[in-house]
């Protein structure tokens, strides 16, 4: 059997659409024969009437209004393709869906995507918020293509490389007056507690962390996102603990302190370890590397997730002294070519 003509479904579209076989010629640039040929061929094709003339008027049949309904949608995909093939011509590189943490996608990548977008407006970039557990979940399945997690993150397929060292800090209140000068576990296992949502990787940390005062003597409060956390403890509702990047603007409404035993909490990016190479999943790639920072381990192996690097708060407030816009990685090779024109 011959392949469909689109033409002539277009033919039989606009017969039906307007009831008249010299309209349908004149919205199609058509004679009147041409048109009736068409819908000859077609109805040839398929053995069924697919037009019925009443007069100077023309009515599609069931099985008519049935192959411009089947048309509609054969239309639609081929503007699709259309679309795609064009977007290829024009630049289009490829599609990347990261999931990541909210502190990362509120602290860490907005110059990261700003800088993306700028330089690769060819690559469609989804992100999505998910707490540590879901991203390792959608990796593993391939559903999303890389993510920005809390270590630690133990599977076998997944290749982990660590990017930032940060560290959980306690939030108190401003004007409160009888913090210790250790914030231990002891102490924090008796205050009103302001906690994120306990499906997050910084409330696992807490936990642990907290193990052996539990069960807690007061309920916590469980919140979604740091900022709001933030502000519930400046209205004197409880203390926080939370990464110290979310701290690293002095705030007038709280106060600041270190925990002990310090608390690590360590940025990294997962993917499926047979993750095929894509341009746009190399691109993406490389700007998730630059939130390394000196000292961190480039090496991939989850057995070294908790190697010291510079806390992210410090790396921040020294970027700001700095008075430089641009990311680590930018400022690092700025550097670079500074030394190489010395040299």
């Amino acid at each position: 059997m011959r392949s469909l003509n689109l033409d002539q479904l277009r033919t039989l579209v606009e017969v039906a659409a307007l009831g008249n076989f010299s309209a349908a010629a004149r919205r199609l640039n058509l004679t009147q024969p041409a048109v009736s040929l068409h819908i000859r061929e077609l109805e040839h094709r398929f053995g069924v009437r697919l037009i019925e003339r009443m007069g100077t008027r023309a009515y599609a049949t069931a099985p008519g209004r049935e192959l411009v309904e089947r048309a509609g949608r054969i239309f639609h995909e081929c503007a699709g393709t259309d679309a795609a093939m064009r977007r290829f011509r024009d630049g289009w590189v490829g599609s990347v869906h990261i999931g990541t943490t909210l502190t990362a996608l509120n602290y860490e990548l907005p110059p990261i995507l700003k800088r993306l977008r700028r330089e690769h407006p060819g690559i469609d970039l989804l992100v999505t918020n998910m707490p540590t557990r879901d991203s390792v979940e959608h990796v593993m399945k391939n559903t999303i293509d890389l993510a920005l997690v809390t270590l630690p993150v133990k599977a076998p397929r997944l290749r982990v490389t660590p990017l930032r060292a940060e560290t959980l800090v306690a939030i108190f209140p401003a004007g409160r007056t009888d913090i210790p000068d250790e914030v231990t576990p002891e102490f924090v296992a008796g205050q009103p507690l302001v906690l994120e949502h306990s499906r997050g990787a910084v409330h696992a940390l807490v936990t642990q962390w907290l193990s052996k005062h539990l069960p807690l003597q007061r309920t916590p409060m469980h919140i979604g996102t740091v900022e709001a956390m933030k502000n519930l403890v400046a209205s004197n509702l409880g203390m926080s603990i939370v990464p110290d990047v979310a701290v690293a603007d002095v705030t007038p409404d709280l106060i600041v302190r270190a925990l002990t035993p310090k608390l690590p909490c360590t940025l990294a990016l997962i993917e499926h370890r047979n993750k095929p190479r894509e341009p746009a999943l190399d691109i993406m790639r490389k700007a998730l590397l630059e939130l390394r920072t000196l000292g961190a381990d480039p090496s991939d192996d989850a057995e070294r997730q908790q190697r010291p690097a510079k806390p992210a708060a410090l790396l921040q407030r020294e970027r700001k002294a700095k008075g430089s816009p641009h990311t680590f990685f930018e400022t690092a090779r700025k550097k670079v070519r500074r030394e190489g024109s010395l040299a």
